[in-house]
């Protein structure tokens, strides 16, 4: 096939995966935050799209609770870097929040395809990305409304262009100065943009680069400057993190994170973590090896196999220096996480999906050597592709008939929140007026619900959260020209006008 029709058939493949995360988001989470998380980028994403950074705290702030949005010094914010919030409010601000990780999740796609092109060949290339877009990891992230799909979109900008700009090969680096400076700049923007999204994934993506490019200052000449360049544009945005914090705190160096949860720090020790003793190195272990565990099946979709190709894959690329460095973000990433005293696994392993296309590259480029697709003249190659091929049919079959559906079923209703749940409220909810939610399970039942009022949806209707007695009295005398109503979950076709 020639290269022409390898990059269509790559660009049909991202505008497939652009597709599958839609329909994943419609059917599966039904366009709904499901996850704290997912409230609080939502929340900051369409206060930004009006224009600010916060909020007014309400009265009673704790009556008026949203998931990970904090109040403090009068102030209501989320306690996210700003980041992904702000790509969300584009979406939310042309009525379709949900579109912006589908949209991305194609970028990402084409992006790892051309990844895999320059690093092996362009076969490789879209074989890795036809593994990605099967990934029940990255389905459940790209119909979600979490931040994964921009930071693994600007992992793969930065390395693309930090590959181009320092290959293995002397003298294939961008020769124009025009086309290095744009390379330059797309590297320096691209990790910059990721610690304004998730500043601890950054400093896992950008540790193999720093490696090299320590090595690289040794070398002196255009290679010193380029990464000088890259170093400088990367911390200039960075640090707009710092002014966010100041902006929303007075405090350059307060972290929101802590104004949530005061144990919410990376490290170890007591005050790291929820633990009397604080995080160490024991809860580290967990945490790494239950979302390793969660990986061996989310990342392709083959129940205890999803690894099986790396290690051909990085014999394959032995003599592959790009290759190598690519693949080490995921050891990076596993280091730095585990400072971190939670780990994630409900939408897969989360915390490391930025390694996604080193884990995709490899893994192909394995399947193509073990396949004779790829290397020298193999041995029995005809047996070889036809078990590769075999192999890799079935599992893909058993990924997309299996797998898939009973992984993403489960994630339907998660929590209790629906669609279903938010018509009900919808159809008897008042159009102006303050109704107090008696949940009678958990807070998701009260957090679905708020999709219907400010700054979510345009109106005059606000919920409460249910608290004590007084505190739900003391609403009533905060707004005296507000019809008050209660709300009782287990009652979802009814409003009272008193508690009952």
């Amino acid at each position: 096939m020639t290269p022409r029709r390898l990059d269509l058939l790559a660009l049909v493949l991202a505008m497939a995966a652009t597709l599958a995360s839609i329909a994943v988001g419609a059917r599966v989470f039904e366009r709904l935050p499901h996850l704290e998380d997912e409230i609080a980028f939502l929340w900051e994403a369409e206060v930004m799209a009006e224009g600010h950074i916060a909020l007014p705290s309400p009265p009673q702030p704790r009556s008026f609770l949203v998931p990970f949005v904090v109040d403090y010094e009068g102030l209501r914010f989320g306690k996210y870097p700003p980041g992904w919030p702000a790509a969300l409010a584009i979406g939310a601000r042309a009525g379709a929040p949900w579109l912006v990780n589908p949209l991305l999740a194609g970028l990402a796609a084409w992006l790892i395809y051309r990844l895999g092109a320059r690093l092996v060949g362009r076969g490789v290339g879209l074989l890795a990305e036809a593994l990605t877009i099967l990934s029940p990891m990255f389905l459940m992230l790209s119909g979600s409304l979490m931040g994964h799909m921009l930071s693994l979109v600007l992992t793969a900008a930065f390395w693309l262009a930090w590959l181009d700009l320092f290959p293995a090969q002397p003298g294939t680096a961008p020769g124009r100065r025009t086309h290095s400076a744009l390379i330059v700049s797309l590297a320096g923007l691209s990790l910059g943009l990721l610690a304004l999204t998730r500043p601890l994934t950054a400093v896992g993506v950008a540790l193999p680069a720093v490696v090299h490019g320590a090595w690289l200052l040794g070398r002196g000449g255009a290679a010193r400057r380029r990464v000088l360049l890259i170093g400088a544009l990367a911390v200039a945005v960075a640090s707009l993190l710092l002014l966010w914090q100041a902006a929303l705190t007075a405090d350059p160096l307060r972290n929101p994170y802590v104004l949530w949860w005061d144990y919410d720090r990376v490290g170890f020790g007591p005050g790291h973590g929820h633990t009397a003793s604080g995080h160490d190195l024991h809860w580290a272990w967990i945490n790494t090896r239950h979302s390793l565990r969660a990986g061996m099946h989310d990342l392709f979709g083959w129940p205890f196999l999803s690894w099986i190709f790396l290690p051909a894959g990085l014999w394959a690329l032995r003599r592959n220096r790009d290759g190598w460095l690519l693949f080490s973000v995921l050891p990076a990433l596993v280091a730095v996480y585990a400072l971190y005293w939670i780990g994630s696994w409900l939408l897969g392993p989360r915390y490391y999906v930025e390694s996604l296309p080193g884990l995709a590259i490899v893994s192909a480029a394995g399947a193509a050597w073990l396949a004779g697709w790829i290397g020298a003249a193999a041995r029995f190659a005809r047996i070889r592709r036809r078990a590769v091929t075999a192999a890799l049919l079935l599992l893909t079959a058993g990924n997309a008939l299996f797998y898939l559906p009973i992984r993403l079923g489960g994630l339907h209703g998660l929590y209790g929140i629906s669609g279903a749940r938010l018509q009900a409220f919808e159809q008897i909810a008042p159009r102006r007026g303050l109704v107090i939610v008696h949940t009678s399970r958990v807070w998701a039942e009260y957090g679905t619900l708020l999709m219907l009022t400010p700054p979510f949806a345009d109106g005059d209707l606000l919920l409460a959260y249910a608290r004590d007695a007084q505190s739900n009295a003391r609403l009533e005398r905060l707004f005296p020209g507000l019809p008050l109503y209660h709300y009782y979950t287990d009652e979802p076709t009814r409003l009272y006008d008193q508690p009952r």
